[in-house]
């Protein structure tokens, strides 16, 4: 579905966003893009869908060159961008407008997930607000059964029931032949959704893995009191305890703290990858 290899870009200032930077998204996956303000998450996504142009290595995207914006790559990626302005239409308006540019698009099944997003049809799309709009749009891409849909911070203004309505409908959107990337700050929102988890930070993607591999690596757990050192990866301390990442040794599979997660691979990414590829990190050592 996606495939960069060795790709660079930096804006006018010429200080590099990404050198070398490599990522394989197969299809059929909710994958979850995790960074700090800054890290280039937006970039990367402009640049897969054709809106940056990197100046140097290949990007492969459903089959395309994302910068040669070919109509048939069009209609196979959907972005939704965290800030977007709509036009002084009606929903109605809206989709008749833009839906024939989706070969596959769905009128049944957008009405469906309106009405799943509370929506009425007949509404003027300004006068929506802005948690509205995005619902709208989201129905809109879901309904184009397009491979790669991509949404930035896709729950920033959304309320909470929203935000249930929201992880239902994805989950029940995806195929083998599709594939969701969603970029966010919001991780304890995206638990149980997003698989696998990509990490970006400063421009290299410092940590790619599925969540069962990650349960059966890592163990996240809460302490009264610190345990060994040479055992914690990573900690953070409370009123109460300190909630603490470890090596799993249980032999069973552990839960995830999104956030407690990010965290940890951000603030000591060579020890956390170490557990996931010891071989590769005892190699380099001998050289």
């Amino acid at each position: 579905m996606v495939q960069i290899k060795n790709l660079s870009f930096s804006y006018s200032s010429g200080q590099a966003l990404f050198d070398g930077l490599d990522l394989t998204l197969p299809p059929g996956y909710i994958y979850g893009l995790l960074g700090k303000n800054g890290a280039g998450k937006s970039s990367l996504l402009k640049i897969m869908t054709g809106l940056l142009f990197p100046q140097q290595g290949s990007l492969n995207v459903a089959g395309f060159r994302p910068g040669d914006r070919f109509p048939a790559f069009l209609r196979e990626i959907y972005l939704l961008p965290e800030e977007f302005d709509l036009p002084p239409l009606t929903m109605n308006g809206y989709v008749r407008l833009y839906s024939p540019f989706y070969p596959r698009f769905d009128p049944a099944l957008f009405d469906t997930y309106c009405k799943e997003f509370d929506l009425q049809s007949g509404q003027k799309l300004r006068a929506l607000s802005y948690g509205q709009k995005k619902k709208f749009l989201l129905a809109f891409g879901l309904a184009t059964d397009c491979k790669l849909l991509i949404l930035d911070e896709p729950v920033n203004g959304l309320d909470i029931p929203s935000k249930r309505q929201f992880r239902k409908v994805v989950a029940h959107a995806i195929h083998e032949e599709r594939s969701f990337l969603i970029s966010t700050h919001q991780a304890r929102d995206m638990e149980n959704l997003i698989d696998p988890i990509i990490v970006l930070d400063a421009g290299k993607i410092i940590f790619f893995q599925d969540v069962e591999r990650i349960s059966q690596k890592l163990a996240i757990t809460r302490h009264a009191e610190l345990p060994d050192s040479r055992s914690t990866v990573y900690y953070e301390s409370s009123l109460g305890g300190h909630t603490v990442v470890q090596e799993n040794t249980s032999g069973e599979e552990a839960h995830i703290n999104l956030e407690i997660l990010f965290n940890a691979v951000v603030s000591n990414p060579e020890k956390i990858n170490q557990l996931f590829n010891p071989a590769r990190h005892e190699s380099e050592q001998l050289f």
